[in-house]
């Protein structure tokens, strides 16, 4: 114990002969002294702070988008914690963003991803004089149901006497098949048409914290405008969406397979309620649309009874629409059976392709 005090004192004692780092920071370097009960807290500055992905399609073709609404926390005993909205993804055009969003990423069921980590203050040492280092901090992170360790080659520096930034050296590499994303790989190329997108992002970030209690500086950003980087309005704060923005959200979760029925039957599954919600959010901030719930079946069976099984699934779906709040007049439902298929019904993939809910929207009569 002796030996820790000892250590708080004379790390202070340098720190105020320099002149270049406040009693609060060097709280935050010892996290584990008996002083770290006065530290402070730090908090992510969603403003400053910015994370991008790339992404490769059709092999030579790289994609830049952003997550941009960050939240974020880093405690006094050096546990950090940073929240992704993926509703917020940015990639500069509505369609890409709903694409990413509900067949990629299915913000549906996992609205958000997270990255946890434990600061080591010995890696920190020399930060007072040296103002900036570079470590390697190991990570945590939960994407899709999936929790995964990683590392990354960061660089700390002081920005301020009251801020710190943390970004990657070089960029992280997540594959998607470690958080059970590869399908989903798929279901972009079929609805975007391109193919060979590589399954493997690459990560950048600069995440900014300001001690808590303290007034946010400007911060100077070298690598994006101030559009680019901060929070975005994300669909949950509009009160209607344009008809072209309606039309992108009922096209995208027409292809999420994720409308559910016991085999053989039109009675829903518990697990289509999270796509079943988003839909009625859409169609709510669709007031001037009719919306279609068409079904559709494999060929196994007759026609006669595929096109019925349709009829009655395209019903049920609409009727729990409507008995969420949805109102009657909005909806509509009808059976194609298997008609209009989307894939050959030669194998148990393409089969399970064409066992589908669409949603169409028209404009209401007057």
């Amino acid at each position: 114990m002796f030996e820790v005090v000892a250590f708080w004192q004379k790390l202070r004692a340098k720190a105020v002969a320099f002149g270049v780092i406040p009693a609060a920071l060097l709280g935050l370097l010892v996290f584990g002294s008996q002083t770290a009960s006065a530290a402070p807290n730090w908090t992510l500055d969603p403003s400053a702070s910015v994370l991008t992905y790339q992404s490769v399609k059709k092999n030579t073709i790289v994609e830049t988008n952003k997550i941009r609404n960050i939240t974020g926390t880093l405690s006094s005993a050096g546990d950090a914690k940073i929240s992704f909205d993926l509703n917020s993804v940015d990639t500069g055009v509505d369609l890409r963003n709903v694409r990413m969003r509900f067949l990629f990423f299915e913000t549906f069921t996992y609205p958000t991803a997270e990255v946890t980590a434990k600061v080591d203050p010995a890696a920190f040492a020399d930060l007072p004089t040296k103002r900036r280092v570079k470590t390697t901090l190991p990570f945590r992170l939960s994407l899709h149901g999936v929790d995964k360790d990683l590392e990354a080659n960061v660089v700390v520096t002081m920005i301020s006497d009251t801020q710190v930034s943390v970004a990657s050296e070089a960029p992280v590499a997540v594959h998607v098949e470690d958080f059970g994303l590869l399908p989903n790989i798929d279901k972009l190329q079929q609805a975007a048409n391109v193919t060979n997108i590589v399954p493997t992002a690459s990560v950048s970030f600069d995440f900014v914290f300001t001690a808590d209690g303290a007034k946010p500086a400007a911060v100077q950003t070298v690598s994006a405008s101030t559009a680019e980087v901060g929070p975005v309005a994300t669909d949950a704060a509009k009160a209607n969406f344009s008809d072209e923005e309606c039309l992108n959200r009922f096209a995208v979760l027409s292809r999420t397979g994720a409308i559910y029925f016991r085999q053989a039957s039109a009675r829903l599954d518990a697990k289509s309620r999270p796509l079943l919600a988003e839909v009625e959010g859409v169609v709510g901030k669709c007031p001037t649309l009719k919306v279609e719930v068409s079904g559709y079946t494999d060929s196994d069976g007759s026609p006669e009874a595929n096109k019925a099984l349709s009829e009655r699934r395209a019903q049920a779906v609409a009727d729990a629409l409507v008995a969420d709040g949805v109102p009657r007049s909005q909806i509509s439902s009808a059976g194609y059976g298997e008609d209009k298929p989307v894939a050959a019904n030669d194998t148990p993939k393409n089969k399970a392709l064409n066992r589908r809910i669409e949603f169409s929207a028209s404009k209401l009569a007057n």
